[in-house]
């Protein structure tokens, strides 16, 4: 007996599960939920019962040529053809060797092809990104369009996938830099840039405009930097926006001056009784192999947020050391 489980198993000459309080009791079977319940007092005695029959019920006068059971995959309606199931079967000699073929090889057109393999590309980006699937659903659809359109003729399939992922995160609201596109696709950056403008004038469709907000939670916490620090670089990026301290520069290149600035002033933890500082200090090279910005180009901004840095800072910000003593430009 199963005393955690609540069942018993029947001696003799049949050997059924049963109800520990209620042997002789009938079982319900619950198939939606997979199920097996008591009929006397409703406890729970197996779960996980596999329905093995099919999803249709077929009668022998209407069956026919066609079985509606549930057999293979699911369909794509992206694609234009809906089984894209492999079926193996003899060749068309009439010989007695089995000379198996690929039928879908031949039922399967090119431009479904194509598709299919771009889909896999888009996956297996999207996996390496850690992307959810909605997004890789909405770049599916936006690859789908412009296949369909014949917009972008003489691109290659790879360029206009690694596009259609970086257009699906921005208009998901997790926007990817084109450098971490890049690092997972066999396309250049350029390349995939040139996509993206293209897309965007075929399909006539927009993107929302990047902010620092948008890229300083991951940064951050890729740079296993304490929530202090982010709270701190989210406040300097968004305030020398504000006052036009950074004049043209990206918001990527900003976002990482101000993650670089917010780790060098020591933030005293509050939490700490003590007033040991907080190990957070990272260089232009460590945020830049985050951010995918040279280190130069995070210098370069900083040197024109340092002089006004005590404005950036929130108003009650904790320091360890005070701005005077930040790291020269």
């Amino acid at each position: 007996m199963d005393s955690s489980s609540g069942f018993q198993r029947r001696s003799g000459l049949t050997n059924r599960i049963c109800c520990s309080e209620h042997p002789d009791a009938a079982l319900i079977e619950d198939y939606r939920a997979g199920d097996q319940i008591c009929s006397a007092c409703g406890k729970v005695i197996g779960d996980r019962v596999i329905d093995v029959g099919t999803e249709w019920r077929t009668f022998g006068d209407e069956k026919g040529d066609v079985d509606p059971s549930r057999v293979g995959g699911p369909e794509n309606h992206l694609l234009n053809g809906a089984d894209l199931s492999t079926m193996i079967g003899p060749g068309p000699s009439r010989s007695s060797d089995f000379n198996p073929k690929y039928h879908n090889r031949k039922t399967l057109s090119g431009s479904d092809r194509a598709l299919i393999n771009s889909f896999r590309e888009i996956g297996n980006m999207a996996d390496r990104l850690n992307l959810p699937r909605t997004i890789v659903d909405r770049a599916n659809l936006l690859f789908k369009q412009v296949h369909d359109g014949k917009n972008l003729k003489g691109r290659s399939n790879d360029a206009i996938a690694s596009a259609c992922l970086y257009i699906a995160c921005r208009q998901e609201g997790v926007p990817r830099t084109f450098k971490e596109i890049c690092a997972v696709s066999s396309v250049s950056k350029k390349e995939i840039g040139r996509c993206f403008k293209l897309i965007l004038a075929a399909l006539e469709t927009n993107v929302d405009l990047i902010t620092t907000g948008d890229f300083m939670p991951r940064f951050c916490k890729n740079l296993r930097l304490d929530v202090m620090v982010q709270r701190a670089a989210t406040h300097i990026a968004r305030k020398a926006i504000e006052l036009d301290i950074v004049p043209g520069r990206s918001p990527i290149s900003v976002a990482a001056a101000a993650i670089y600035m917010a780790s060098q002033v020591n933030i005293i933890k509050a939490f700490l009784k003590s007033n040991s500082a907080s190990e957070d200090k990272r260089s232009p090279k460590d945020i830049g192999d985050i951010a995918g910005v040279a280190d130069v180009t995070i210098r370069q901004s900083y040197k024109l947020m340092c002089p006004r840095a005590a404005e950036l800072f929130p108003e009650d910000f904790k320091f360890a050391i005070p701005v005077s003593q930040l790291p020269p430009q």
